[in-house]
């Protein structure tokens, strides 16, 4: 598989304005919204995304590894990860509050909250940072604004043997 290797450079306002205000965050994954450490779902299994480059058709690939198996694939077939109460644990959000109709995770710096709404509607569910309210559904949006806002990953501790359900 011959391509071209590249490397986005994330113009940060451009960046959270794309992430904020995108309308099609649905359970596809968009390639202009993966970068590199991303982590995706293949086949039931984690990955963290380590080369995003096109072939000589300008198909987009998607070189991932974990901790068994490293391959590239199209970037078609990989799907992003739902944020839940475990993988909030561990970026470091601890709960903080709970109720009927909400539960609340924080992380150390007293800025960002991650909201999980019980009600039907999600009027208050997703990321808040500075008091602002960001839908954020899945791992890799949550790793792209962290990067964006602190110039550095989110660390997660032990996720590459994990399985989630599809």
């Amino acid at each position: 598989m011959q391509g071209i290797v590249f490397a986005t450079v994330y113009n940060t306002r451009h960046t959270l304005f794309t992430l904020f205000n995108n309308p099609n965050t649905q359970n596809i994954m968009n390639v202009a919204d993966l970068k590199i450490k991303n982590l995706v779902e293949y086949r039931n299994q984690i990955f963290t995304i380590t080369e995003i480059f096109q072939n000589n058709e300008k198909d987009y690939f998607v070189k991932i590894e974990n901790d068994v198996h490293s391959f590239s694939v199209p970037a078609r077939s990989i799907k992003p990860i739902q944020i839940t109460a475990e993988w909030l644990e561990k970026f470091g959000f601890s709960r903080t509050y709970s109720s009927d109709q909400r539960i609340r995770y924080e992380r150390p710096e007293p800025f960002i909250k991650y909201d999980i709404d019980l009600d039907s509607r999600k009027l208050v569910d997703g990321l808040k940072i500075y008091g602002n309210s960001i839908k954020c559904k899945y791992i890799h949006e949550f790793q792209n604004i962290f990067s964006c806002l602190f110039g550095k990953e989110p660390a997660a501790m032990n996720y590459g043997l994990i399985s989630t359900e599809s």
